[in-house]
């Protein structure tokens, strides 16, 4: 099977129901949600902002398209449920990122694939380990254990899982 994986990630207003709310808009959009991740909880970023926690999650879906179109997709439901773009790092009412496109390798200005930063965001890799343990990054090779092993400790114990979404 040719999987795509997609995060979630919220802090404003009810992020758990943003996530439902999104999960219906994609579906609605000839994006097929297989399986979704459990929650996770983690500080918000950078440190010190006084912002909310974040929750964070991910999705296995399915898409006849291509990784840009999603991306348009992904954005369009982020826009349709209040996400603004002002600055990087601000809290935001929801965040979908195109983790791995069925294994693609990419990089332009809109799109790299796999999601550049999501090897060093526990936030991002637990969910995936979840959805999928035998995960392998399209890159390198390597396990998706691996990248989890190298995870900052103090990043590790600031997480905290919040159960499921549905």
């Amino acid at each position: 099977m040719t999987r795509i994986y997609i995060a979630l990630g919220a802090n404003l207003s009810n992020p758990k129901e943003t996530f439902k709310a999104a999960l219906s808009l994609l579906e609605n959009r000839a994006v097929s949600v297989k399986r979704v991740s459990g929650l996770w909880q983690s500080p918000s970023w950078p440190p010190g902002q006084g912002h909310p926690d974040y929750l964070n999650g991910a999705a296995e879906v399915e898409f006849d398209g291509s990784a840009k179109e999603l991306l348009t997709i992904l954005m369009d439901v982020e826009a349709v449920l209040g996400r603004e773009r002002a600055e990087r790092n601000a809290p935001r009412t929801l965040d979908l990122d195109i983790l791995d496109f069925k294994g693609e390798i990419h990089k332009s200005g809109r799109l790299t694939l796999p999601h550049p930063r999501m090897l060093e965001r526990g936030f991002v890799l637990f969910p995936l380990d979840q959805l999928n343990p035998e995960w392998t990054d399209p890159v390198s090779g390597l396990p998706i254990l691996h990248f989890i092993a190298r995870l900052e400790q103090d990043d590790v114990a600031a997480m905290k899982y919040v159960g499921t979404l549905i």
